[in-house]
């Protein structure tokens, strides 16, 4: 941003002259930008929001690691039925009962009792880096959380440095309509005095009465703007209205703090909470890619089971009584690997990979469009600045001349060598002049601010605002 050596020239003649009017403006409780930032990080609850989103995320990485574990159950049967079965083979949809041995050569209806304890266990012994692949994209999906909830606290920065700067700027402004409504005053004062001395016709009273009630008007207007925005900055932060106020006597430390933000770190728009959301994303989507890839390749399980089982019926198939059918009599164990493989996968994988792909593509393009934007953003600062700059080393010269010629022309009118028309232009002219200069400030420090946002030293900016 450059040295700025033009300070002095400004405040000598500019600040020197809305300070005492500014003061009038009662401030108990002055805020700085970082309070206001801080408050509305702490208050706004779309914010809120955004945090809970990120540990929600962070709770699928482990639920994405603990989807791996090892499937394990267990089950005691007790049931009562009959006995019945044929050889033959058949294919199970779910719903038929299961019954082994029990071949006779006609239907038995006698009831049996027996019971079966089972304990059965899978483990996806191999699935050729499935497992890894989904603990990154969760891992992926948490860092775009995270990314999405500094881009939204960034942006609530950047809302809320330029609502500050609006109220700096509403509230100089009402430290000139102030100043203005004064100066009427004592311009109606002097011309009611001269008019019932007789010096002046009533016409200039009446003129100077309208000019005295217009720079009340605006002076009401500016006081309503400046309560909105009061309003406005406590809707973001949840101070009170009452609580907002801004120090705008110490405004002069913002050249030398902006001085030292151009001096500090370079900027580097690659940390930019903005960009970085986009570049989040554009990751996430790689890693879906890869997932997508891992997701279909070949599985390799292990399944392993034991189960005990009792029967009223012994292995000569001779019932006995109901009793003698609890307790477990047989015990059996087995092991086995499976392979398996889905012989369509590799047209779900093509589509998978197609959606992916474009997907990725899209998030390229948003990344390019956010770095493309905020490359503007930034260059616009730039030449806003330049501009302020300028006028800034302007703004006291002509707030210096409009002030001298305003007290040349009140010193003329009261000795009867201008008429009253003169004297309200001259009043216009220093009233102009000096909300130039509060434009200009607030052009410059909003300028500023958008070429921190953009550059992504938002953060030093604000801190340097006090």
């Amino acid at each position: 941003m450059g040295a700025f050596c033009f300070r002095k020239c400004i405040w000598v003649y500019s600040i020197l002259m809305l300070i005492p009017e500014l003061s009038l403006i009662g401030q108990t409780r002055p805020n700085n930008l970082l309070d206001f930032v801080n408050a509305a990080k702490n208050h706004i609850p779309a914010l809120k929001q955004k945090k809970a989103l990120v540990d929600a995320a962070k709770s699928g990485i482990t639920d994405a690691r603990h989807a791996f574990l090892p499937n394990a159950f267990v089950g005691d049967e007790l049931n009562l039925g009959t006995d019945n079965s044929l050889p033959g083979s058949y294919l199970s949809y779910g719903i038929i009962p299961s019954t082994s041995s029990g071949i006779h050569a006609t239907n038995n209806y006698q009831s049996a009792v027996g019971n079966i304890a089972i304990f059965q266990s899978d483990y996806e012994l191999l699935d050729f880096g499935l497992k890894k692949a989904r603990i990154d994209n969760a891992r992926a999906f948490t860092n775009v959380r995270q990314a999405d909830f500094n881009r939204e606290a960034y942006f609530l920065e950047w809302q809320t440095g330029k609502l500050y700067f609006e109220l700096l700027k509403n509230q100089f402004q009402l430290g000139i309509d102030l100043q203005n409504v004064h100066r009427y005053e004592a311009i109606f004062k002097v011309i009611q005095a001269l008019t019932q001395s007789g010096i002046k016709a009533g016409a200039d009273s009446s003129l100077a009465m309208a000019e005295l009630s217009r720079s009340r008007i605006t002076y009401n207007q500016t006081l309503g703007q400046l309560n909105q925005l009061q309003q406005q900055m406590s809707y973001l932060t949840g101070i009170p209205v009452a609580d907002i106020q801004i120090d705008s006597s110490r405004t002069d430390n913002y050249l030398s703090a902006l001085d030292i933000i151009g001096k500090g770190q370079p900027a580097d728009s690659a940390l930019n909470p903005i960009t970085d959301y986009y570049l989040q994303q554009k990751l996430f989507d790689q890693q879906t890619e890869v997932l997508a890839r891992k997701s279909f390749l070949p599985k390799v399980f292990v399944t392993a089971s034991a189960w005990g089982r009792g029967s009223s019926i012994d292995y000569n198939s001779n019932y006995k009584a109901l009793t003698e059918g609890l307790g477990y009599q047989r015990f059996n164990y087995m092991v086995g690997a499976t392979f398996v493989y889905d012989l369509f996968n590799g047209v779900h994988r093509k589509d998978k990979l197609d959606i992916s792909h474009f997907n990725l593509l899209a998030s390229s393009y948003n990344l390019e469009q956010q770095q493309l934007s905020l490359r503007n953003i930034d260059n616009q600062a730039d030449e806003a600045i330049k501009t302020s700059v300028k006028n800034l080393f302007e703004v006291p010269v002509q707030i210096k001349a409009s002030q001298d010629t305003y007290d040349q022309k009140t010193a003329q009118f009261k000795a009867g060598l201008i008429n009253l028309i003169d004297l309200t232009n001259a009043s216009f002219v220093l009233y102009r002049s000096q909300s130039d200069y509060v434009q200009t400030l607030s052009d410059w420090l909003l300028a500023n601010l958008d070429k921190s946002a953009a550059t992504g030293t938002l953060d030093s900016f604000i801190q340097s605002i006090k």
